[in-house]
Order: structure tokens, then sequence, then C-alpha cells
């Protein structure tokens, strides 16, 4: 009988770290994604597309401008984690061209 509760602790242990491990490196692809998304908007050039290929299959992509800069939101759902909501952000300068 203890066998069993140890092996379903054990179980529902390791399941809790793969999942903390899952929304980590979603947490990693959502900033890689918004970063090359930032950089290449504040160049003049398409930053969404890029960052649906480096982003999470499924992630919302939010870009805006405010002022000189350029802003963007790369969000995700997880599928061990419900309801929880990853995102990473970023923001660059826009370039000035004359």
């Amino acid at each position: 009988m203890e066998a069993a509760f140890a092996i379903a602790a054990l179980v529902a242990v390791l399941v809790v770290c793969l999942a903390g491990i899952n929304a980590t490196v979603l947490h990693i692809r959502c900033v890689d994604a918004a970063r090359e998304a930032a950089r290449l908007l504040a160049r003049g050039d398409d930053g969404v597309a890029a960052a649906r290929r480096v982003g999470p299959t499924g992630s919302t992509i939010s870009a805006q401008r405010d002022g000189a800069f350029v802003v963007v939101r790369v969000s995700t759902a997880t599928a061990l984690l419900p309801g929880i909501v990853i995102s990473g952000d970023a923001v660059a300068m826009a370039e000035q061209f004359r």
C-alpha cells in the first residue's frame, strides 16, 4: 500500500517538474520571438512573420509603436499548466532613415 502512494507521489512530482521545464522553454521561445520581431519592426521589416517562425506554435503576437519605440508581446498557453498564459516582451528603438 505504501509503495502505491510513493509511486503516485513520485509521478505527481515528475509531472510538476516537467510542467515547469515546459513553461521555462516556452518563456524563452516567447522572449526570443518578441526580440526578433521588435528588432525587425524597428528596421522597417516584417517582424511578425519572423516571430511566427521563432515563437511557439499557436502563439499570439501583438506589436505597437510607442513614440520612437516598437513594443512586441508574444503570448502562448501551455498544455501542462491550463489557465496560465506565458508571454515575452521586447522593446526596440525605431531606426530613422533619411
